[in-house]
């Protein structure tokens, strides 16, 4: 059986897409209020199905989860016919039409809308001039680094963000970066060796990183307290510690719980939500990654 139909890349509710593709939406993380980034799962019972999409508002990376599956794709004057295998990586940018005909298994695929809005704000910060590069219509690709993100990024919606937003942004701004460096006209060189935070900026956003640890901390929350853009801040927070800022909000977290749980008789679960973990297993969970032992073991 073969079902044409075409559809537009709005923001819609979550629900709508799917109507419109005639696929199951498994997962959507459009109610979780992620900044500039949606991801959703679908899956398509038909054996073929043939699509055609006009222009879209935003870039459109799709993942496969599925069986193989024959695929006929076209973007602009390309026509590209292949084998897609699970993993495999398509990206659409904005304002392209496309045509997809798959034949033959299951669908199950991972679809990730980028607003162009989002990618402005990235490669500004990070010294990249888009109106040297533009991204171009990939077809069937294997790309292991892109389909871990992508995989990290699914699992959090799977979560609904238990590592919190400082951690959504970290794995948004290394998708964007990577699109950036490996499906673009121009690949660019990020340079921000020649800069660093002085020393009184870096003490500042570590005392502010001290004092809410509690809170679920953004990359734009802590940027603010010195006044650069978020991604921005990330570079040079990571040139000058050694880890990004969402690795070290996580040791300050796992070694203020491990003196709670030494100095004080609080339950472990009290312990968790004070340092700004979302439960007592995330809290488990970061505690033996970082120390080896549980905070159990500790007491």
């Amino acid at each position: 059986m073969l079902k044409t139909e075409s559809a537009t890349d709005s923001l819609l509710r979550p629900g709508e897409l799917n109507q419109r593709l005639g696929k199951t939406m498994m997962l959507s993380n459009q109610e979780m209020g992620w900044n500039g980034i949606f991801v959703e799962q679908y899956q398509d019972l038909l054996n073929s199905r043939e699509v055609e999409f006009p222009a879209t508002s935003n870039h459109w990376l799709a993942l496969s989860m599925g069986p193989p599956a024959h695929l006929t794709q076209k973007g602009g004057d390309r026509l590209h016919e292949s084998i897609i295998q699970k993993g495999d990586s398509i990206l659409v940018p904005a304002g392209q039409p496309s045509y997809w005909c798959r034949r033959g298994g299951i669908c199950d695929s991972l679809h990730i809308r980028l607003k162009p809005e989002l990618i402005e704000q990235i490669a500004e910060a990070s010294e990249i001039d888009l109106k040297q590069i533009d991204f171009v219509n990939c077809f069937v690709q294997q790309d292991l680094q892109l389909h871990q993100v992508a995989m990290l990024l699914f699992a959090e919606s799977q979560s609904d963000g238990v590592m919190g937003r400082l951690y959504i942004e970290s794995l948004t701004q290394v998708l964007v970066i990577h699109l950036l460096r490996h499906y673009s006209t121009f690949a660019p060189i990020i340079t921000s060796q020649n800069r660093s935070l002085t020393r009184t900026q870096l003490q500042q956003a570590i005392d502010y990183i001290q004092t809410h640890l509690n809170r679920d901390l953004s990359l734009a929350e802590l940027a603010s307290v010195i006044g650069i853009s978020p991604t921005y801040f990330a570079s040079l927070f990571k040139q000058a510690m050694g880890i990004s800022p969402h690795q070290y909000v996580i040791q300050q977290r796992v070694e203020r719980a491990k003196l709670m749980l030494l100095r004080t008789d609080l339950a472990i679960a009290d312990i968790a939500v004070q340092v700004g973990f979302s439960s007592q297993s995330h809290l488990t969970q970061q505690f033996k990654r970082v120390t080896g032992l549980t905070p159990k073991q500790v007491r």
